[in-house]
């Protein structure tokens, strides 16, 4: 969704740069091919409703495309400009579900290693451990220039980088809604009580990754304590793939391997691959796979 007005230039703080406005560039340059001038705002820049003004200007006025956080209170949830141009295009909430990353980006920016290291309960040096070189490089290259034009390769990258946190948003966004509207839950009987199954059908037409997002969705539709596995359709057959949910210990799919429709079974008993399309067959397969099932005495 565009912003509320049409850009034709970014403007950014020069100097060494940070993950939060370099994303928050790549998202708006997915929107906009337009230029990034890495230099402190003029006021008129700021008052210009074309010109986005990111992590810079001390102003947040989405409506002007103004996007500085660092005059918030400092007691504020830690929020970056990525936060806020995310909130921009209505992808925040969607991001937030869908990135894990992002909330630590925010924590990083805002609060430093330190305190970010406690609130994801790490040692402090795991922050510095997880660098990418790909990050350092793209931050040292955009660093380094006090313009950034279309045809320019890390403009090319940016712009890459900015459409595909898009797609991935908006795609998963759409499979929350299909895994929604399509799938059913089982209950299986176990010694240990019941168990809840996600199932998802074949669809006409089928989705290009078929279990892509499912865990997600039983993450996001509070399900996470009551599913223990997944059937879903397997991309490269007719049939179905069973998976165990967030390696549920009760669940052992070589207990089926021997069975003369499962062509595929993990040794580490964590997904098989079933030609297998009929619902009560499908369920037995996974009652059989239950250490303490009653089906697998």
């Amino acid at each position: 969704m565009p912003m509320t007005s049409p850009i034709t230039s970014i403007v950014t703080h020069p100097g060494s740069a940070h993950k939060d406005e370099l994303l928050a560039c790549a998202v708006l340059l997915a929107l906009y091919n337009v230029p990034i001038l890495r230099r402190e705002p003029e006021p008129s820049d700021l008052a210009d409703q074309s010109i986005a003004v990111i992590d810079v200007g001390d102003r947040h006025e989405p409506e002007n495309n103004n996007f500085d956080h660092h005059q918030f209170p400092r007691e504020q949830k830690p929020t970056c400009s990525l936060s806020l141009v995310l909130q921009a295009i209505d992808r925040y909430e969607a991001a937030k579900n869908f990135c894990a990353w992002l909330e630590p980006a925010e924590w990083f920016d805002c609060r430093g290693p330190n305190a970010t290291a406690k609130f994801l309960g790490v040692p402090r040096e795991a922050v510095n451990q997880l660098n990418s070189p790909i990050d350092v490089t793209l931050l040292r290259r955009f660093a380094s220039l006090d313009q950034v034009e279309p045809g320019d390769p890390i403009h090319a990258i940016l712009q890459m980088v900015g459409r595909d946190l898009i797609d991935y948003i908006d795609g998963l966004q759409k499979k929350m809604t299909f895994i929604k509207e399509h799938s059913a839950l089982w209950t299986l009987p176990t010694d240990s009580g019941d168990r809840s199954v996600l199932f998802l059908p074949r669809t006409d037409p089928m989705p290009p990754e078929p279990s892509a997002g499912i865990g997600l969705y039983v993450e996001q539709a509070g399900l996470a304590d009551s599913v223990v596995a997944l059937v879903y359709p397997d991309r490269r057959g007719e049939g179905y793939g069973l998976s165990r949910f967030n390696d549920h210990p009760e669940l052992d799919f070589n207990r089926v391997s021997e069975e003369e429709d499962v062509h595929f079974a993990h040794k580490q008993g964590f997904v098989a691959k079933t030609s297998a399309t009929e619902l009560d067959r499908l369920k037995e397969l996974v009652e059989m796979s239950f250490i303490a099932a009653k089906a697998a005495k």
